[in-house]
Parts: structure tokens; sequence; C-alpha cells
């Protein structure tokens, strides 16, 4: 979706400023928030894709103006009432009051380390052979979903080469929403600076994003 996360290209934010040596936490309840956020997952009321979209879908204002940790506390808010854990009830009160959804499985603290080494595949076999080839030109397709996508705004609508085929993947875009994983071909396409950023770009610089089969055609 064309939400606040998606901040490639756009002017206005100020230069990126990476922190040298950068901490793993800033504060201690973001250790809190991981974990919380890592436990509530494992029930598997939904995935990946589906809690990446409700922290896209927070109102820019509120997302710009919070921390990256505190996004991903008012995502799993987002997360834990549609799926019927918590109510607003339950998050006014400080406590369960309301009752709530069984979850179709706990993470026990015991089995968090296999749990995190194993992480989340997302490759998939996909029946149908690969669309393009390596060098192939392709054009991204320009399109402005309300739900979520991994083709960013800037990359959209653009001329490219495939530099890579990759395997088979979720695809993000049904995932999200509960319409099934439905596995596509990813490739790494690249593109010239000047095709992404117009005139006066660096004529050195290239781009490259891993884009899914379907975000494709034929240049």
């Amino acid at each position: 979706m064309n939400g606040p996360q998606d901040l490639g290209g756009q002017m206005g934010f100020g230069p990126v400023a990476p922190e040298m040596d950068e901490p793993y936490f800033h504060a201690e309840w973001e250790k809190r928030a991981l974990g919380v956020t890592l436990a509530a997952g494992a029930m598997g009321a939904w995935n990946i894709d589906e809690s990446r979209h409700a922290r896209e879908s927070l109102h820019p204002a509120d997302y710009y103006a919070s921390s990256y940790y505190q996004i991903w506390i008012k995502a799993l808010e987002v997360l834990l009432k549609r799926h019927g854990f918590i109510t607003q009830s339950d998050l006014t009160a400080g406590k369960a009051v309301d009752p709530a959804a069984t979850p179709k499985r706990l993470l026990k603290a015991a089995d968090v380390p296999a749990v995190l080494a194993k992480g989340g595949p997302c490759d998939r076999p996909v029946a149908a052979p690969a669309r393009f080839r390596t060098g192939d030109r392709v054009r991204t397709k320009n399109f402005n979903p309300t739900g979520h996508t991994r083709l960013p705004r800037y990359a959209r609508g653009k001329n490219g080469t495939i530099e890579a085929v990759r395997d088979g993947f979720v695809f993000p875009d049904s995932n999200a929403h509960g319409k099934g994983e439905n596995p596509q071909w990813v490739y790494t396409v690249v593109f010239d600076g000047a095709e992404i950023w117009g005139e006066g770009a660096d004529p050195t610089l290239a781009v490259s994003i891993d884009a899914w089969e379907s975000y494709l055609e034929p240049a």
C-alpha cells in the first residue's frame, strides 16, 4: 500500500543518519516489545505479511511520531483486537475483562531458542516455470493498491534488467489478507539511476529490488 512506511525517494524527511555502534535496544521496554510481539505471532492467528500490513496501516501522523518498537506495539494492539485476543475494554482497564479467543499454540520459554533458530522460511515450490531469465528487459507495473505490497512506489512503472532469478516465495500481497500463499518466482531487477531518479541522477548509480513475478511485464 502507499503507506507511511514507503519512504524511498521521498523528500522532506532529512538524510539517513545511521547511528554508529547502535545497540540492539535503546530502552529496556523495547526488549519486552520484541518478546511480546514474537510470542503473540507464535499463537498462529496471523502471518508476517499481515503483521507488516498492520504497521503500514497506522495513521501517518501516528507512524512518523512513533519509534520503531512503538510502531510494533501499536500494530500488535490492532492484530490482537482483530483476532479476538483483547478488546478495547481490556486495554482501557489494563487487564483482561472480556472473554478472549483461544490461541492455536503457545510459545513456551524452553522452546524459544529452537523457534528463533528455525525462523519463518517463506520459500515455496512454484508449479510453473519462471517467466523471465537473467538479462531480460522488464518493466514494473504501475499500480497503487490499498492492500499490502512489496513493490516500492519509486520502482513502479520503471524499466530494468533481470539480474538474477531467485526461487519461489510466498506472495505477500495475498498472504497479508488471508487469500493464500500463492507462491511466485522472485527476481532481482536492476535499474539505472536515471530511470529511477530522472534528470540529474548520478550516472554511476544503480538500484536493485527483489520483485515478485506478477509485478513485472516484458519491457
